[in-house]
């Protein structure tokens, strides 16, 4: 998908700034929707589009940073660009501390703009894949049964065969069993792409493995 296909989302209450970034993000070929208020844009069931959303930190009603923290919530990963005023970038700051992607201050350079949605697209591209990634990751790893689970964590702590039959009480033999059909089900051809999956997946927090750590 290139940059022109994804959408760009503007949320400000003030008719004459949407028309105008409106106008700018249109003229260079992007797909725009614009909202009046936060409240508006979180009820229009494009959250999880690919594209980025330029929201005004103050708002009336909901805030640019709390309709923010309702996408997080609602577990939206779409770039969030924050316009705000001078005195309000302490805000911004606030903004990228919990995740926005960036934030222009007004008055700024149209081009600039731009430059920065262009990048933002990109960004949330290549962690929307990532994203991806790692849930195909952690639905692999679900569905492993309690003793497969136990040798993954065996192997992964760094743990041969005949050590992990002692820690779990069982034969080298059916160690081996288990570990080829957990082997298969992470359709890992090597034991090098199992802990890739692994330190993948940890990294991300979205797995509790013994000796994952020691992968990091």
């Amino acid at each position: 998908m290139s940059d022109h296909e994804a959408k760009i989302f503007i949320v400000d209450d003030d008719q004459a700034v949407r028309d105008s970034l409106q106008w700018l993000i249109e003229s260079v070929g992007m797909s725009v929707q614009s909202y009046s208020s936060g409240a508006q844009f979180l009820e229009c069931g494009f959250l999880d589009a690919v594209g980025c959303a330029i929201l005004d930190i103050r708002m009336p009603g909901m805030s640019g940073i709390e309709v923010f923290e309702e996408m997080k919530l609602r577990e939206s990963d779409m770039p969030v660009i924050f316009l705000t005023g001078h005195g309000d970038v302490h805000l911004a700051v606030r903004a990228m501390k919990i995740g926005a992607y960036d934030f222009l201050e007004k008055p700024f350079n149209d081009q600039s703009l731009l430059d920065l949605i262009q990048k933002a697209i990109r960004t949330g591209r290549t962690q929307r894949k990532e994203s991806l990634h790692v849930s195909e990751i952690s639905e692999k790893l679900e569905n492993l049964s309690a003793r497969e689970r136990e040798v993954l964590d065996g192997v992964v702590g760094g743990n041969s065969n005949r050590i992990i039959a002692d820690l779990l009480d069982l034969s080298e033999k059916t160690v081996e069993f288990h570990r080829a059909k957990m082997m298969e089900k992470m359709a890992a051809a090597t034991l090098a792409d199992l802990i890739r999956m692994i330190t993948h997946v940890s990294r991300a927090g979205k797995a509790d493995i013994a000796g994952a750590n020691a992968l990091q």
